[in-house]
């Protein structure tokens, strides 16, 4: 019964993984192509790499940086050619993601509510991980950012455990990409047009990160 389970939500995801992509275009959020879960052989990931440490949530090009677009016809291209490929969602471009555990997330979310701070789009990794999506920020001094991808994290902020910025030169997965538990990445607050360009109204990255430190600072144990 669970793979029978796991079988039709591959294929729900697969049939709207080509319109995700294109909705993601027409918000001016640039995407590219990402490898699927696998399954197959008893592997996690659809690549061709042996024991690959992040199964279905990679880019299939390693040049996805050049690649990224909101071109509808070359998405419309890609997805009828692998239609069950993830969507990538590059950072630092349009927007930046605070990628923090799903417990602080949940914690966040309640105290902006209270606080009647605007929290953006929100975005849930397989009930582990909660992705908040903000407005990017560039600061030109080097020292002030970091792309961060699986468990890198810089030095500057081992006070504040569990939070990962993803910003220049790297991504996210987006809705409804799946993931190797057969669960697609789900919309915990979706993307809704604020501006007269139509794009996605997107939070202050300080003040929502203000928040995240001390959600993640009391939710992770030390």
């Amino acid at each position: 019964m669970a793979e029978v389970l796991q079988r039709r939500r591959r294929r729900r995801s697969s049939d709207g993984m080509l319109s995700a992509a294109l909705s993601y275009a027409a918000l001016g959020w640039p995407v590219c192509r990402g490898a699927a879960p696998s399954g197959a052989g008893g592997r996690a990931c659809g690549c061709d790499r042996v024991g690959c440490p992040d199964p279905g949530a990679h880019p299939v090009s390693a040049t996805w940086g050049l690649e990224a677009t909101t071109d509808p016809e070359v998405i419309t291209r890609w997805w009828s050619a692998a239609s069950g490929a993830n969507v990538i969602l590059p950072t630092g471009r349009v927007f930046d993601v605070f990628d923090v555990p799903a417990g602080a997330g949940v914690m966040a979310l309640a105290r902006m509510g209270r606080a009647g701070v605007q929290a953006g789009p929100v975005a849930a990794v397989d009930a582990q991980r909660y992705l908040f999506f903000v407005a990017t920020r560039s600061p030109a001094d080097e020292d002030e950012w970091w792309s961060c991808h699986l468990d890198c994290v810089p030095e500057s902020i081992e006070e504040t455990p569990g939070l990962r910025w993803h910003c220049r030169d790297s991504y996210v997965l987006g809705a409804p990409s799946l993931l190797p538990s057969g669960n697609p990445v789900a919309w915990i607050r979706a993307p809704e047009t604020g501006e007269a360009s139509g794009a996605p109204a997107l939070p202050d990255p300080i003040v929502v990160l203000d928040v995240l430190s001390d959600a993640c600072e009391e939710f992770v144990p030390s």
